[in-house]
């Protein structure tokens, strides 16, 4: 049997806190989660929460970043991936990497509802708009250098009809339904750009 190192434990205590805060936030909400709830869903005392979280918004925040990170990772692969078959035009570039995008907010729909419905601590608004402007600088670097550019404001309203689907595609009520509607917005997109 191998013993755990203080690091390790750490470790898994931390991932404990962000899987019962994933669950509390899910279930109640940002306003009306509260710390107790998450340490005693982690197994944890309310002191080991505060030791890794110095508070609410930090937990929401951190889980925040780490979904952002994943549908990233999710979108960039899936743009790789059509590279790598041979996709040259930037609109179909933009669709895989939108497609593997909504099919996250449907794999991660409980945290996805918990991060488009508009709650959060004070100040998250203006953080989900940051990254907004980052994830729409991102898409405008990657698609742009491959066959039809996209113009800023078409890789704006894609980014944008993306992040709406998002929302809706995580209230879907079945999987079923969730992928026409990743069918139907990713068809739409094609549309407003014929040329391609």
């Amino acid at each position: 049997m191998t013993e755990v190192t203080g690091s390790k434990r750490a470790q898994i205590t931390r991932a404990a806190l962000l899987e019962a805060a994933r669950e509390v936030f899910s279930a109640a909400g940002y306003d009306n989660a509260n710390m107790a709830d998450i340490a005693e869903r982690a197994g944890a005392s309310v002191g080991s929460l505060y030791h890794h979280f110095a508070a609410k918004s930090d937990l929401y925040i951190t889980l925040y970043n780490e979904y952002q990170r994943r549908q990233q990772h999710r979108s960039a692969q899936a743009f790789r991936t059509a590279l790598r078959r041979g996709e040259q035009d930037a609109l179909q570039l933009f669709i895989a990497g939108t497609r593997a995008y909504l099919e996250g907010c449907w794999e991660e729909r409980e945290l996805a509802t918990v991060f488009l419905s508009g709650g959060g601590p004070a100040g998250f608004g203006l953080l989900a708009r940051e990254r907004f402007r980052e994830w729409l600088h991102a898409n405008s670097v990657l698609v742009n250098d491959h066959v039809h550019p996209l113009s800023e404001m078409l890789v704006l309203s894609l980014t944008a009809m993306a992040t709406e689907a998002g929302r809706e595609v995580a209230a879907a009520p079945s999987r079923a339904k969730a992928r026409r509607m990743i069918d139907e917005v990713l068809e739409l997109m094609g549309r407003l750009y014929p040329d391609s």
